[in-house]
């Protein structure tokens, strides 16, 4: 499966939770709504059934004040009643249209009422126009608490339909706290399960990825390091294409290096052959010329003796540069690292190079884990370049190192002729020189394997000088232990 289609899943996963994370709370927030919507309109039923009974009870105060004192005043209350009790009532079966029972006992207490009111009016009537209908009233009704059964009735229908209300009110706000605590739950549980999954597909993807990724980079870093190996890889996904061009370009390397060091093989057996087959003639050179110096030194005219003398110098420039070949050719050659003590290297290479009577400086060198032959030739070469072009008179070499940003550089300095800007990359090719041609040490060779076994370490080396100025060369070098 590819790497893009397992990121969709995990996201499509994700987003499915959070969908019926959602889906869930707006389901619960329906029923917390509707509970509390009728919470709210059931506290308007509890205040309006208190209204109506409060006003239905001063109603009656005042008909028992009037009918006690025969003072008008007391009747306002019960005028008032009978404007505001049937509003009252009719917004109560407003409130409680989709409860049935509740309707019935509304219209109980109005059927009641209106009794109430009609046997009050013929009291208050009889009270006050007809005293002998008042007493006959009070014989026949008054005294038989008739009005008393009435409103005794009322208190407790009233009483029921609050009861019943406070009932289902309870019942409503149960289901209320309920639906909150289940929209909490539900809540917690899909975070839950989304962080979960979230966490565990990243982290899934995450190492996989990871460990992949390092696999490859272990790949290419054994291939830096000339371990040709191969990763497997049976993923199937857009990784996986880099790792086959991975374990191509390692496959195709370690076959280049192969036939590189084959090649190397050969061109240094060639090498060898050629350099020994071109110093045999050399060598018969020089023999015929010592024997016709020999056998005939009086048939030998001046100008002939100054040609015969120019050919041993030529031949020993020729053999100089087979040798300087031979040289340049073993820098391919590897060696095992070892500790090497730069400050004693260096002191063995100038005591056999550097004459005398040159004025030498040489500051502490550094210990460092590496190739002993290669430093040893390019270090070595740099100090015998340096006795080559310094002054005949008072001639001075100074040697220094400095460690900058974990990596050694090295310094030869000379107070020689110096270097004109315009050769200075140009001393670095193979059997180029300043010097006469035929001056035996000076072949073109040494600069070159200097320069050659630096680049193949990766490391740098440049030159500053000016005419009759003298030359530095530095050159970087790295601690085998620190890379």
């Amino acid at each position: 499966m590819k790497l893009s289609t397992q990121i969709l899943l995990a996201f499509a996963l994700i987003i499915l939770l959070s969908a019926a994370d959602s889906y869930t709370n707006y389901r619960q927030s329906l029923k917390v709504h509707k509970n509390s919507q009728f919470l709210s309109r059931s506290e308007d039923v509890i205040r309006n059934s208190n209204k109506t009974h409060r006003a239905v009870l001063e109603m009656q105060s005042a008909v028992r004040g009037y009918l006690l004192t025969s003072d008008t005043a007391f009747l306002q209350p019960y005028y008032t009643g009978l404007q505001k009790v049937p509003l009252y009532l009719k917004e109560q079966h407003a409130l409680t249209d989709n409860n049935k029972t509740q309707r019935l006992i509304l219209d109980s207490i109005s059927v009641l009422h209106n009794q109430w009111l009609r046997y009050t009016a013929q009291l208050i009537k009889a009270r006050m126009e007809s005293p002998a209908l008042y007493r006959d009233l009070l014989e026949t009704k008054l005294r038989k608490h008739v009005g008393k059964n009435i409103n005794d009735s009322i208190s407790a229908k009233f009483k029921r339909f609050d009861k019943l209300e406070y009932k289902t009110r309870r019942h409503h706000s149960e289901m209320l706290m309920h639906s909150m605590s289940k929209t909490r739950t539900y809540s917690l549980i899909f975070l839950s399960l989304t962080v979960f999954v979230g966490i565990c597909s990243t982290a899934y993807i995450v190492i996989m990825i990871t460990n992949r990724i390092n696999s490859m980079v272990r790949l290419a870093d054994w291939i830096s390091k000339g371990r040709f190996t191969i990763i497997r890889d049976n993923k199937r996904d857009e990784l996986s294409a880099l790792a086959a061009s991975l374990n191509i370009m390692s496959r195709k390397l370690e076959k280049n290096i192969q036939d590189l060091e084959n090649k190397n093989e050969e061109l240094n057996k060639f090498a060898y052959v050629v350099s020994h087959d071109l110093k045999a003639p050399l060598r018969g050179i020089y023999n015929v010329i010592s024997w016709i110096e020999e056998d005939l030194p009086g048939e030998i005219s001046p100008a002939m003796r100054r040609y015969l003398n120019i050919i041993p110098q030529r031949t020993r420039r020729m053999e100089a540069l087979i040798n300087g070949l031979l040289d340049y050719a073993r820098t391919n050659q590897k060696t095992a690292p070892e500790t090497v003590d730069t400050n004693v290297l260096v002191n063995e290479i100038t005591q056999s190079i550097v004459p005398r009577e040159f004025n030498l400086e040489v500051q502490p060198l550094p210990e460092i884990f590496t190739e002993r032959l290669k430093f040893e030739q390019v270090i070595s070469n740099l100090i015998s370049n340096a006795v080559k072009y310094a002054k005949p008179q008072n001639g001075s070499i100074k040697i220094g190192c400095r460690e900058k940003d974990g990596v050694y550089e090295f310094s030869v300095e000379d107070n020689g002729i110096g270097i004109d800007p315009q050769y200075h990359q140009k001393i670095f090719e193979i059997f180029q020189t300043l010097r006469e041609k035929n001056e035996k040490e000076s072949t073109g060779v040494g600069l070159a394997i200097v320069k050659k076994i630096i680049e193949d370490r990766g490391e740098t080396i440049h030159v500053e000088s000016l005419p009759n100025k003298g030359t530095v060369f530095s050159f970087t070098w790295r601690n085998n232990k620190t890379v």
